[in-house]
């Protein structure tokens, strides 16, 4: 393959991965249908469970929202019984999310389907690609955290 310039890598990249997030989501949609959960809901269950309770001016920064926003997707968490809100002990004006079984269950439910889903769609590349693209993604993630 001829060496590409970057502007014709960034071509490419932004011809696969919408064909990639499509399947992804395609092969996803149902679990998300049954929950009935949307996927900026699943971002603040999925950033919990990784992260333990938050603020929410915390959620909001990590998924890229307004605090407006993010008070709207935690208030349908609330009453779907997927979060609670729990006051600070030290202070009572900050507010804490945090998972309940319910939002801990359909979390590790979707993240098992993504599991396959992940498996079946890599399942047809070798190992030693896998792990080239791994240590890609790796690299990639590294230089965003700076």
């Amino acid at each position: 393959m001829p060496q590409l310039t970057l502007s014709e890598f960034a071509d490419r990249v932004g011809e696969i991965m919408p064909v990639m997030m499509k399947e992804f989501i395609k092969r996803q949609a149902s679990d998300f249908y049954k929950t009935k959960i949307t996927m900026p809901q699943f971002f603040v269950l999925e950033f919990l469970y990784r992260s333990g309770e938050s603020k929410m001016s915390r959620i909001a920064k990590f998924i890229n929202v307004s605090t407006a926003a993010i008070t709207g997707i935690v208030e349908r968490l609330v009453r779907d019984g997927y979060v609670i809100r729990a006051s600070d002990p030290k202070d009572r004006r900050i507010v804490m999310i945090r998972l309940t079984a319910k939002g801990t269950k359909a979390v590790k439910d979707i993240m098992e389907k993504r599991k396959e889903v992940t498996m079946k769609i890599f399942g047809v590349i070798s190992q030693e690609e896998r792990e080239q693209y791994l240590k890609i993604l790796s690299n990639i993630r590294e230089h965003l955290q700076e």
